[in-house]
């Protein structure tokens, strides 16, 4: 399918729009979506095709806001919510968690929730709101959760979650917003929920990352390719429901698992995912499990704490090499 180059934010856009042009059902609502054009330009030229008939400037309150969505999804419209930062996901919780995941199951399979909310999480360039909350929602049944780390997957994740008839959240990593560029098919691209991919293919150490982590991940095992240690890269892409058949064929393959996250290590989905290894391909481990991910402390505010508080490549390459030191 022919492509064109975007960044990882021009990508989603273009999800929005293509799907916003497709069903007329599907309206955007939230803080500075419209002629300010959202957050770190998060809506950029939404507003100029659709105006105030589909984009929705809400007041300062997310409680409200998910309201709003969650009874226009349950009317059948498809709403997408706008929440700017994640850390401002805990001001929606009880939408969020207790009802927009649970009226499916409450109602017998007669109520759909077709609601997509996206936000912005991780560190940038932009020096604000970093915090990593995801592992969170992992844990509320029926709420799918997705993270993608490329403009691609950003698209065909987005038209996806859209068209679901059950509420999807959707982590942005802001040092992916502006920062990946790549080549974006055109069209009718839409990539599975549910489905980890593996971006470099290894035979000595499995990495499983998400978001930013993929390419710091990526990073290393160019690093390592030089010695003539081939580690394969498993984007998880979707954290719930997480593709534990894809992680558990290349744990097998490979021998050794390093999981990357750039969220604390501490109840972090790492450990969801080295879980699961160990409950599963136990048999398969010729090393433990290594999890890379922050420390259990605030995320500091100096930016050279900062920086040393955030995982990165070379923090994966240690990991590898400690899974390495364990002999086949």
């Amino acid at each position: 399918m022919p492509g064109k180059r975007m960044t990882f934010v021009e990508a989603i856009v273009e999800a929005i729009r293509e799907e916003m042009r497709r069903d007329p059902n599907v309206f955007l609502l939230g803080q500075d979506i419209g002629p300010m054009g959202g957050s770190l330009r998060s809506t950029l030229g939404l507003w100029e095709e659709f105006g105030p008939a589909r984009i929705f400037d809400t007041p300062i309150s997310e409680s409200a806001a998910a309201g709003v969505c969650l009874g226009a999804a349950l009317e059948g419209l498809r709403p997408i919510l706008d929440i700017s930062f994640g850390e401002f996901l805990a001001s929606a919780m009880p939408q969020i968690v207790l009802h927009a995941p649970v009226v499916h199951w409450l109602t017998l399979g007669k109520a759909r929730v077709p609601l997509t909310i996206r936000t912005k999480v991780g560190e940038g360039p932009y020096g604000g709101h970093p915090q990593c909350f995801e592992a969170w929602f992992t844990h509320v049944p029926g709420l799918k959760v997705v993270m993608p780390s490329t403009p691609a997957d950003a698209k065909g994740l987005m038209k996806t979650a859209i068209r679901d008839d059950d509420p999807v959240l959707f982590f942005e990593h802001m040092y992916l917003y502006h920062g990946v560029r790549d080549e974006v098919p055109e069209g009718e691209h839409l990539v599975p929920i549910g489905l980890a991919d593996v971006k470099r293919l290894g035979k000595d150490v499995t990495v499983a990352a998400t978001a930013w982590m993929v390419h710091r991940a990526l990073q290393a095992a160019r690093q390592f390719a030089a010695e003539g240690i081939e580690v394969e890269v498993l984007d998880l892409r979707t954290l719930a429901p997480l593709d534990t058949a894809t992680l558990l064929a290349s744990v097998r393959k490979t021998g050794r698992l390093v999981v990357a996250h750039e969220a604390w290590k501490i109840g972090g989905l790492g450990a969801e995912v080295a879980a699961t290894v160990a409950e599963q391909a136990f048999g398969s481990l010729r090393a433990p499990i290594v999890r890379v991910g922050a420390p259990h402390i605030p995320v500091p505010a100096h930016p050279t704490l900062r920086k040393a508080f955030l995982p990165d490549a070379q923090g994966i390459a240690d990991a590898v090499h400690a899974v390495l030191k364990y002999s086949a």
